[in-house]
């Protein structure tokens, strides 16, 4: 699943950069959520990355004892290299999220990078990524997920550009903290951020199941279904919705 490299933006929507222009990119970004319901929110500030820094994809994960929890993606190329760092458990979003701190993987490639994580690297680049980005989502120690930057061609964000990253990372953070519930909403309701992790629901199911099959607690359930989907080469996701569905069963050594 090839994804395309992004071009060398440093002005708001293509525009060459002059002064002020951080806060120019900051109101414009805040302009384009005015009116959204919280569950917009993700998905709008993913699509603003895009055209705001030189990426080709944006999406966002929350943190979770399994796997991590996509809950928006700017196209399908991004959300499965969300989906792909939650299937072999290295990357560096996975990294962001444990350190609760910014990683920058500019050369999956060459050099260290690769070397860090070597089978994230391999399945990352064959999908036509270079370059990850990674933003914690948090208050302070508290890291709840993270921002995933991805593009096509080897190189570093230039400050200009982790600052607007760094600004969408506050805002995701505030609408996570601050938006729990549903507009309009009491405390009791289902969170706004529930819909948008749906798909989170079958994987725990199949790690159920498993489970039920095998004799097995969780965390083997969970490392069977993750390196069944590696060996077969597709998501957790997929092969979840393969298991849930009864078209996959866990009853020997596959």
């Amino acid at each position: 699943m090839a994804v395309r490299s992004g071009d060398d933006r440093e002005g708001f929507f293509g525009g060459a950069p002059g002064p002020g222009d951080d806060h120019a990119r900051a109101e414009a970004v805040i302009a384009g959520l005015r009116g959204a319901r919280p569950e917009e929110i993700p998905g709008r500030l993913c699509a603003a990355l895009v055209e705001l820094l030189p990426v080709s994809g944006a999406s966002v994960s929350l943190r979770s004892d399994a796997v991590p929890v996509r809950i928006s993606a700017s196209d399908e190329a991004a959300s499965y290299l969300a989906e792909l760092q939650a299937t072999v458990g290295e990357g560096p979003g996975a990294l962001a999220a444990r350190l609760g701190a910014t990683v920058l993987a500019c050369d999956l490639t060459a050099g260290r990078d690769p070397q860090r994580w070597p089978v994230f690297a391999h399945q990352a680049t064959a999908a036509g990524v270079a370059a990850v980005y990674s933003l914690p989502l948090g208050v302070d120690a508290l890291c709840v997920g993270t921002l995933d930057l991805y593009r096509g061609t080897p190189g570093k964000l230039t400050e200009r550009q982790l600052r607007t990253a760094r600004r969408a990372a506050w805002l995701l953070t505030e609408a996570l903290v601050t938006l729990p519930w549903e507009a309009g909403g009491e405390r009791g309701d289902e969170p706004w951020v529930v819909g948008l992790a749906a798909d989170h629901d079958e994987i725990n199911q199949a790690v159920g199941m498993i489970m039920a099959q095998l004799g097995a607690d969780a965390a083997e359930a969970l490392a069977r279904l993750r390196g069944h989907a590696f060996v077969l080469g597709r998501t957790v996701l997929d092969v979840a919705r393969d298991i849930v569905a009864r078209r996959m069963r866990f009853d020997g050594d596959l």
